[in-house]
């Protein structure tokens, strides 16, 4: 729904249904309802997640026109994707694999590029689309510093392959897709500073040499090609994990002429860990029943001296929950963000209020996204109707950028 401060919608990677036939199903049951609730009057935007076996079919007969005339006919329309998730999303083991087909590979690039020949044909008249991504790789999966230089040269070559196609597309459609890169906790680029650092130092001299190199584009041709069709998706979640200052961060990309793509509106889990054994015992009870099979549940954990611990998952971090040098953990668990207070457990709610004021006074990206994923696999006493969950989410949001 179009705010003054931007497009807001929901990402629907929060429907299981992998093929588009599934998730088209999803969406016709769901949709209205939101839709009756959320902005009755006026149109109302989609966050769409299309598996890779979605977006094949989805070109496939005529199931994109069916669904275009389906979005006419119901008020919706779609600005921004999810392209992160390559696979299945749901209802199997996800963890490390969400990273995987990465951005070393011809997989990826085709994937991303069948997004935007979609996407291109879905945003509406005026409005430029964008596609979130994954951070390049995953850093465990590579041991030594080699090759993850390596590994960063190619899936950096293949995101300007990707930016090369977008300009196409802009040429011939006169329609900006940018694709959004999502830092977050243990991918090759996890922070602010990572990511600044990779497109200054990495992808812009990269970038220079490629587009001379194929189309004969000067140094600065090349640059406003790169800043136009590659930007940040700024998952509120993922920076919070990091501890990371949101004013700054956004100030720094301003002044370096890097665009914010997408807010990515989400809420990590946050827990302070009190010095009595018994008080922090029962904490990381608390802290345990977040610890499920399906994702990745990354932990960034605050010492007393302010530095950082790492832990790949929220098990591992259990597991050395008894240091008592940590005074609070921040875990990559996307928890409803109309809650702050959950007992024992808190998120980074507040976190999503500074970011969200930022854009209410200084807009700096049209795309805002709520992106809670997690509702399968939340402890009973955070679980809701589904739908109940989405307009809550939506509602609350909204209330923060227009009050």
């Amino acid at each position: 729904m179009k705010l003054t401060s931007g497009h807001l919608t929901f990402c629907t990677n929060i429907y299981a249904g992998e093929n588009w036939m599934a998730h088209f199903a999803v969406l016709k049951d769901s949709f209205p309802i939101l839709k009756a609730q959320l902005s009755p009057e006026e149109p109302m935007g989609i966050g769409l997640r299309l598996s890779n076996l979605a977006s094949i079919e989805l070109l496939e007969e005529n199931h994109l026109e069916t669904f275009k005339q389906w979005l006419e006919q119901e008020g919706g329309y779609v600005f921004t994707m999810n392209g992160f998730p390559y696979g299945g999303f749901h209802n199997t083991r996800v963890k490390d694999q969400v990273h995987a087909p990465d951005w070393t590979t011809r997989d990826r690039v085709e994937y991303t590029l069948r997004l935007a020949e979609i996407l291109s044909q879905l945003i509406p008249e005026g409005m430029d689309g964008g596609i979130s991504t994954s951070p390049l790789s995953y850093k465990p999966w590579f041991k030594d510093a080699l090759g993850r230089e390596k590994a960063t040269v190619t899936a950096s070559t293949h995101i300007l392959e990707v930016a090369g196609g977008l300009g196409k597309i802009f040429k011939k459609t006169d329609k900006i897709i940018h694709l959004d890169i999502e830092p977050e906790p243990d991918g090759f680029l996890e922070s602010g500073p990572e990511f600044i650092n990779w497109f200054e130092n990495e992808l812009l001299p990269i970038g220079k040499r490629y587009f001379s190199d194929r189309s004969g584009l000067s140094a600065n041709e090349a640059e406003n090609l790169i800043k136009m069709h590659i930007r940040l998706c700024y998952d509120v979640c993922h920076f919070a994990i990091g501890y990371e200052p949101h004013i700054a961060i956004i100030n720094e990309l301003q002044e370096k002429g890097i665009q914010i793509g997408k807010i990515q509106i989400s809420a990590a889990l946050k827990a302070k860990l009190p010095v009595s054994v018994l008080e922090r015992t029962a904490v990381l009870a608390q802290l345990g029943r977040f610890d499920e099979p399906t994702y990745l549940h990354q932990v960034i954990a605050r010492k007393n001296d302010g530095s950082l611990l790492r832990y790949p998952d929220l098990a591992d971090a259990l597991a050395g929950g008894e240091n008592p040098e940590v005074e609070e953990w921040r875990a990559h668990f996307h928890v409803p963000i109309f809650v702050e207070d959950m007992g024992l457990v808190q998120s980074t709610q507040s976190d999503i209020t500074e970011v969200l004021n930022l854009q209410k006074n200084n807009p700096f990206t049209a795309h805002l996204e709520v992106e809670t994923y997690t509702w399968e696999v939340l402890p009973t006493a955070l679980k809701a109707p589904l739908n109940d969950s989405i307009i809550r989410e939506l509602a609350w949001v909204k209330n923060l950028l227009e009050k």
